[in-house]
Order: C-alpha cells, then structure tokens, then sequence
C-alpha cells in the first residue's frame, strides 16, 4: 500500500527556514521521479520542484528558485524540502508525490507570518 506521510511545516517568520521531510512506504523512491507540489486557499495546486530518478536533475517553480532545494535519501525511503527564505507568499499546505503514482498525502501546513 502506497503511503507519503509529510512533515516539517509550521509557523515560521518572513526569512525564516523549514525543512519538510516526506516518508515513502510501499514502493521505493529511487524508482521514480519525486516531487513537492502546493496548494494556498483558494488556488489550484501547484508544482514546486522536482528531483529525478537518478538525483542528477531538479527543477524549481521560478518563484523558489534559488531559495528552496528538493533532495532525497534513498536508503531512508525519504524526500526533503529545505525551504530558505521564507516570504508570506509561500504559506500553503505543502505535499510530495511520486511522479506517474496518483497518490497523494496529508500534507504538511506552512505559514510564513510576522
């Protein structure tokens, strides 16, 4: 049984960091390209970065880039989301999924407030 299980989110301050972690059971992640999508009230969910198979490619929404960084731990079954410099506009809950499996998470809530 597919499971992803994310974690990591909270309340942070404008500039602040967070990391997400999401726990893949039920296939491998090395298997497939991983990615973190989110999704504001009121907005369609939307792709926030990839990392593929083989670790040697990501790719970033143009409004992360440089500040976000997708990564994965194989032997840990696990992908991560370090999130740099925080603005109020990246508040949404935040969710992994492997590339062609239509599962997704609970999701973990960011919140990026003074």
């Amino acid at each position: 049984q597919v499971q992803l299980v994310e974690s990591g989110g909270g309340l942070v301050q404008p500039g602040g960091s967070l990391r997400l972690t999401c726990a893949a059971s039920g296939f491998t992640v090395n298997s497939y390209a991983m990615t973190w999508y989110r999704q504001a009230p009121g907005q369609e969910r939307e792709l926030v970065a990839l990392i593929t198979r083989a670790g040697d490619y990501t790719n970033y929404l143009n409004s992360v880039k440089g500040r976000f960084t997708i990564s994965r731990d194989n032997a840990k079954n696990t992908v991560y989301l370090q999130m740099n410099s925080l603005k109020p506009e990246d508040t949404a809950g935040y969710y992994c999924r492997a590339a062609g499996l239509d599962y997704w998470g609970q999701g973990t809530q960011v919140t990026v407030s003074a």
